[in-house]
């Protein structure tokens, strides 16, 4: 009895460490990198490897290339740099590398939030079963919420030249990190952070002529418009596994998939826009992480390419939200994240029986209890002011 008084407190004091933590999603990193290269499940890591052999050589980054791998590119050429270190690798240590990669800039961006350690701990716990789902496509969307948190936190900290840097980096390879603009407004030096966006972006967009050269980088972007647009089409009319949207929702239980895109996305844009006027806030922590959330959610669901690997930002957000709360929270809110835990989160995992799972894609629902959290947090912040309600902040 004495030694497991002495040990459950030990334990928690383990779990409640940041180090412990980063341990354990870089060894669930390395754990899902070798479980998919033990059994050739790495489609995803061949594609992004071929993207920097295909620049090296000079051949078409978008085509497809079925003796390599299924499917084809799309991500910017700027990828081709980026993924440079892990190609050269062979491919179970640079398959490994790639995914820690992932996880362990997700884990400093959470880190740089200003909250409570015992807030960051829990969040970073909420995120770790989404995370590993993200682990298991070898998909850069733990980056694409790392480059989100990052303009946040560092225009915050004065740091524009850095957050434009991860900002114009981000949409340069996954046009999802365009949304860290949505931070513009605060800024402290919004002068200095458009510049930085232009130098950035031009550094983003010439960096692959080091490898490829000027003329092939250029035709390449024409070629990645090309692939989006068609991605895009596909993705709304025959795709089970994207569009795992509000749109998606919508489209696969009306059985409507034809339904324009706009029709969701402007609505989604003017109600997202609104909490802009309440400029008196614009200096609020609590304000300004609200609205953190509100970006990391409206990009998965007003995105026809989102899929269920790409939720890793949304629960981000879902899961950031519920611990600006001050405990203990109201049914409502403890309701949302219990409902969007099992229904996002846990959906794609083995707890699920596979018909559940197939029935549960068929009809996009994982993005169904973000919906209704994107919709709780809107009217938050509509009705947004300084309380009791919000957990203290790091001013």
């Amino acid at each position: 009895m004495s030694l497991s008084i002495r040990v459950v407190p030990l334990i928690k004091k383990i779990f409640r460490k940041p180090l412990f933590i980063l341990i354990v999603w870089l060894s669930l990193a390395t754990v899902a990198g070798l479980q998919h290269y033990a059994l050739g499940h790495y489609n995803n890591y061949r594609i992004f490897k071929n993207v920097f052999w295909n620049s090296v050589e000079g051949k078409n980054l978008y085509a497809l290339y079925p003796d390599e791998h299924n499917d084809s590119n799309h991500y910017g050429p700027f990828f081709s740099v980026v993924f440079a270190p892990f190609a050269l690798l062979p491919d179970a240590p640079g398959l490994c590398l790639w995914i820690m990669f992932n996880g362990a800039v997700l884990f400093y961006a959470i880190r740089q939030l200003p909250l409570k350690e015992s807030t960051i701990i829990a969040l970073l716990w909420l995120v770790t079963n989404e995370l590993y789902t993200s682990y298991s496509n070898q998909q850069i969307n733990p980056l694409v919420a790392a480059s989100i948190i990052l303009a946040y936190t560092w225009m915050r900290q004065g740091k524009d030249f850095w957050a434009a840097a991860v900002i114009m980096a981000g949409t340069f390879i996954k046009l999802y990190s365009i949304a860290g603009l949505a931070f513009f407004f605060f800024s402290k030096n919004k002068t200095n952070l458009v510049a930085s966006c232009v130098f950035w972006a031009i550094v983003c967009f010439s960096a692959p002529m080091v490898i490829s050269g000027p003329a092939f980088v250029v035709q390449s972007y024409r070629d990645w418009y090309v692939s989006i647009k068609t991605k895009d089409e596909l993705n709304a009319k025959e795709s089970h596994h994207q569009d795992i949207s509000l749109s998606g929702v919508v489209r696969r239980v009306s059985g409507h998939r034809d339904i324009p895109m706009l029709y969701f996305l402007i609505p989604g844009l003017v109600l997202f826009l609104l909490p802009y006027l309440k400029t008196q806030y614009y200096d609020d922590t609590t304000f300004q992480q609200l609205m953190l959330c509100s970006v990391l959610l409206f990009i998965c669901l007003f995105s026809s390419s989102t899929e269920s690997s790409t939720y890793i930002v949304a629960f981000t957000g879902v899961s950031l939200w519920f611990l600006l709360h001050e405990p203990p929270p109201a049914k409502i809110i403890l309701g949302l994240l219990i409902f969007a835990f099992v229904l996002t989160s846990l959906s794609p995992t083995d707890l699920v029986p596979r018909p559940v799972r197939a029935f549960i894609t068929s009809y996009s629902l994982k993005a169904v209890p973000c919906v209704f959290v994107w919709l709780y947090l809107m009217a938050e912040l509509l009705k947004y002011n300084p309380s009791s309600k919000w957990q203290k902040t790091i001013a």
